[in-house]
């Protein structure tokens, strides 16, 4: 039987945070999306991972159903409302799976949490401010949330920004970026922007002793692949995986990447390869 996800909205600080929770068994895997993303974009991951594994996702204030907050953020105090989050579902000990913007949040988690947070994937990130930058062209088209609303601007960017397999499918950004996600709006979108503005990891990452899984695409033009392999020698239970994708591998080459992670979340399953 497939399982269902129930979607509900809690009370944080005074504001509602849209949650979903897919039950399972053990442990469960929470989900930090990227940068304008709600949690419906990650679905094709979710549908091709582990049945049997729990899944926990939520949209960051100011971002799909989620409330805009009273006050910007920090990755550090998103962090703290991801705890109270996690407190209110009743889920004491996590693994975290971030990806682009998301992986800040997740390595600031397991650096805050390192007794709640057991595993790590990062995915499709960096390091923050202190990294090997994407080109300007590419910078450039970061700065609004247009991609989510216009469905032939994100077509026509698709493979600038994203690379890999939408270098050859453009019109795949279409249905990822606009149909199976809320528009963003651009309040959320920009506090996102300044969350991350100044913040890096690289003084704390060799302070991080969970096990850590680094997905990287060949062909990402958001985060070039020098900083996964930065971040493999900093992390010091690190582990690489390189795949020939882009940015949004995780979602376009779920099918192989799906079954890895949940290899990695419970060793004792079947590896699908190195």
């Amino acid at each position: 039987m497939t399982p269902v996800d129930t979607v509900r909205e809690l009370r944080i600080n005074g504001r509602r945070v849209r949650v979903s929770v897919r039950a399972g068994e053990g442990r469960p895997l929470v989900l930090c999306n990227g940068i304008g993303a709600n949690l419906d974009l990650l679905q094709p991951f979710v549908d091709e991972l582990d049945p049997a594994i729990p899944v926990i996702r939520f949209d960051v204030p100011g971002i799909g159903g989620s409330e805009l907050p009273r006050l910007p953020y920090t990755f550090a105090t998103m962090a703290c409302l991801l705890g109270t989050v996690l407190d209110d579902i009743g889920c004491r000990e996590v693994d975290v799976l971030g990806i682009s913007w998301g992986g800040g949040l997740a390595q600031q988690f397991a650096v805050q949490n390192p007794r709640r947070c057991r595993r790590l994937v990062l995915v499709a990130t960096a390091t923050g401010m202190v990294m090997v930058p994407a080109r300007p062209r590419v910078l450039s088209k970061m700065i609004t949330p247009r991609r989510y609303r216009d469905p032939a601007y994100a077509a026509a960017i698709a493979a600038q920004l994203y690379g890999g397999r939408l270098r050859d499918e453009p019109e795949l950004a279409t249905e990822l970026l606009i149909r199976h996600a809320r528009m963003a709006p651009g309040r959320g979108y920009a506090l996102q922007l300044i969350g991350g503005a100044g913040w890096t990891s690289l003084p704390f990452l060799p302070l991080i002793r969970q096990p850590t899984l680094i997905l990287a695409g060949t062909d990402d033009p958001i985060i070039p692949l020098v900083n996964a392999r930065i971040m493999h020698r900093l992390l010091p239970h690190s582990t690489l995986h390189v795949y020939p994708d882009g940015h949004l591998g995780l979602i376009t080459r779920a099918d192989d990447l799906a079954p890895r992670v949940a290899a990695f979340l419970r060793p004792s399953a079947v590896s699908t390869g190195g």
